[in-house]
């Protein structure tokens, strides 16, 4: 990581996706989105009562930190069917929740995914300097779509999912992988995640790591990667 004393430039970057370039975005929306599809398909919306709607909305804000009860070893990222499972078993822990609405919360789940603000200019920012980027998700479904559709899928060199390689973050195996896909050595490469778990499974790969806590606003702070880049020029 070092060459006489000095600490070596950042040449990649290694982002993680959900909560990372992207936000949960709005739960209540997510819910008018679930109900507007029951409604689309010919369903009958589900009778729930404000505080159901109410406990539903809060559940679904951390519904990842809830899945994690259920799957602490994150299997539901190694493939699409178990990524399913958990997250119906997870908002079937909401009473009066029926099969129905959970599918269609499901269906509409990564319409709700929204780029921060500060993303895409941080990512062209990188790309203008030469800075390889790929991107590295625990994930259980295919997540690029939706990055081509925010109009940063190009500016990307690469993007690695968990359920596709069958290996989840903080496995340094997954981080090893990342970093061929970036072809970029780990003492030259920087992590950028939200997770104190999953996010520094570089480390012992020579990743500097960077965990910018979860934010509730459209931006996230990204733009200190641009300052670690340049800092490590």
């Amino acid at each position: 990581m070092h060459i006489d004393g000095v600490l070596e430039p950042i040449n990649g970057v290694i982002f993680d996706f959900h909560g990372t370039l992207v936000g949960g975005g709005d739960a209540g929306r997510w819910i008018d989105a679930a109900l507007r599809r029951l409604t689309e398909d010919g369903t009958a919306k589900p009778d729930l009562s404000a505080d159901q709607i109410a406990g539903l909305r809060e559940h679904l804000d951390q519904i990842w930190q809830h899945a994690h009860t259920i799957d602490p070893g994150s299997e539901r990222d190694l493939s699409q069917a178990r990524h399913w499972d958990v997250f119906h078993r997870t908002v079937a822990l909401c009473p009066g929740v029926k099969p129905d609405l959970i599918a269609a919360l499901y269906a509409v789940m990564p319409d709700q995914w929204v780029l921060f603000d500060d993303a895409q200019p941080v990512l062209r920012a990188l790309r203008s300097r030469g800075i390889r980027i790929v991107v590295l998700s625990n994930v259980g479904l295919d997540i690029r779509p939706l990055l081509d559709r925010a109009g940063v899928g190009g500016l990307l060199d690469g993007v690695l999912l968990s359920f596709e390689v069958g290996l989840v973050k903080p496995d340094p195996a997954i981080y090893a992988r990342a970093l061929d896909l970036l072809d970029v050595p780990g003492s030259q490469t920087l992590m950028v995640g939200d997770s104190p778990r999953d996010d520094v499974g570089g480390v012992p790969l020579q990743i500097r790591t960077l965990i910018l806590p979860r934010t509730t606003g459209p931006v996230h702070g990204l733009g200190m990667v641009l300052r670690m880049v340049n800092g490590g020029e």
